[in-house]
């Protein structure tokens, strides 16, 4: 004997064990679409229904005979399409009104709801309720874009997956600094661009100031990135300006005075940002073969490689420079590239120790050595992002600097240390741990603020 929920399965076609298939509920009509209109409702005639025949056989009615002898069953139509459909009933009309206060019924539903809104109460109270409830689902929101979109698309593309023919590791860093530099002018107004903005640097003996604007800045940095641009061939930007004997400070005064008075203070943007995508270009299909190539400075010269990463540095503090006169907010290099600026810096101090004892500014040095050979070493060590060990040799450019032969330890942030490199602080400022020789602490970071320039 089965209970109440049991059932054997003998009669389904699954066989015993099968459970029964139960449909799923059925949705209501006015969820799949408008409603389509009501008949009219039939009006009886006032005579009686003749009585049937007393013959007619009752199997044969059919269901769809008109059962009334109104004008619709005879054919007698008000028009040639019959009469005009009824208005949809209360109850179909109420259940319209979620979807009219969401604004998703058609125009004749919508025409319907509100002409019955104006004839019940009851529904327009409810109505009025569900626009009240639309209103807090969709909140009005700001047009604006977010002041922040900029920045976070760019590290985005900064971060992108490495491109087709892939940019050397040495140009990388000078990339991603104009790029950054770049997305920062395309916001300025021309008041901004006429912003003024001090560039610092040190001379070797005491810190240096000069004063300028945005537009003079990029003008800076158009004249001496021009240096790296002529070593490979391309363009000079000073043209017919350009200085007979090449280094950062004349070729800067130089198309600062052809730029002179120009009107349009953005006049230094577009050469720029074109001159920076032509070297980076330039680079990427050339290939290792221009790394060695000789850039002159005037009264040093620098490997390729290496000059890319000094206009990298000077595009970031430039940069910065800027941002400060605009008060706007600037990001240092990513780790992986500021290491590579660090290092550039500490591969150079040997060789300004050795130009600051030539210029008289610095002891002579206490022990040569053979080029190659180990000598007394300072330990720099550079800590944050980007940072480092590095062992500087004290008395020779062509010595090596090793752990054993230090004589002297510095530790340095990594921004701090870039800050000194940039002439931004003095030697007296740097907050180094020390220990060791006092004389040669002191003779690196003097070093390391000569590093900067004009």
């Amino acid at each position: 004997m089965r209970g109440p929920d049991e059932w054997d399965g003998r009669e389904l076609p699954g066989g015993p064990g099968e459970r029964p298939r139960i449909p799923s509920p059925r949705r209501a009509a006015e969820d799949c679409g408008p409603l389509p209109d009501l008949p009219p409702v039939p009006r009886r005639s006032a005579a009686p229904d003749p009585a049937p025949p007393p013959d007619a056989d009752a199997e044969h009615e059919s269901d769809d005979d008109p059962v009334t002898g109104d004008a619709t069953a005879t054919g007698d139509a008000t028009g040639p399409h019959g009469p005009p459909p009824a208005a949809p009933s209360h109850k179909v009309l109420k259940s319209l009104l979620g979807a009219w206060a969401l604004a998703a019924c058609s125009a004749e539903e919508t025409a319907a709801v509100e002409a019955h809104l104006t004839d019940c109460a009851a529904c327009a109270d409810e109505a009025l309720r569900l626009r009240d409830a639309v209103a807090l689902l969709h909140p009005a929101d700001s047009l604006d874009l977010d002041p922040l979109l900029r920045s976070r698309v760019l590290e985005g593309c900064l971060g992108r997956r490495p491109a087709r023919i892939p940019v050397p590791e040495w140009a990388t860093p000078y990339d991603a600094e104009s790029a950054k530099l770049d997305a920062l002018l395309r916001d300025m107004g021309d008041a901004e661009w006429r912003a003024p903005v001090r560039l610092r640097w040190f001379d070797g003996r005491e810190p240096v100031e000069r004063g300028t604007t945005v537009a003079g800045v990029i003008g800076h940095l158009l004249a001496v990135d021009g240096l790296a641009a002529t070593a490979l061939g391309l363009p000079d930007p000073l043209g017919g300006a350009a200085p007979e004997r090449p280094g950062p400070r004349r070729r800067t005064e130089a198309y600062w005075r052809a730029l002179g008075g120009a009107p349009d203070p953005r006049a230094p943007h577009g050469p720029w940002r074109e001159q920076s995508q032509s070297l980076i270009r330039t680079v990427s299909f050339a290939g290792r073969g221009v790394t060695e190539l000789p850039v002159p400075y005037g009264t040093f010269t620098l490997a390729l490689g290496d000059a890319f990463l000094d206009r990298a540095f000077e595009t970031w503090v430039h940069a910065g420079d800027i941002a400060e006169a605009v008060d706007y907010p600037y990001r240092p290099p990513g780790s992986g590239h500021l290491h590579l600026l660090v290092d550039l810096a500490a591969r150079l101090l040997p060789a300004a120790l050795a130009q600051r004892r030539r210029a008289g500014l610095a002891a002579p040095p206490r022990q040569l050595v053979a080029a190659g050979a180990p000598g007394r070493s300072l330990h720099l060590e550079i800590e944050g992002n980007g940072g480092g060990d590095w062992y500087i040799a004290l008395d020779s450019p062509g010595a090596v600097g090793t752990r054993e032969c230090a004589v002297a330890h510095i530790a340095l942030d990594s921004d701090e240390f870039c800050q000194l490199a940039a002439g931004h602080i003095s030697p007296e400022e740097a907050a180094a741990g020390q220990d060791g020789e006092r004389e040669a602490i002191r003779e690196v970071l003097f070093a390391t603020a000569a590093l900067s320039r004009l």
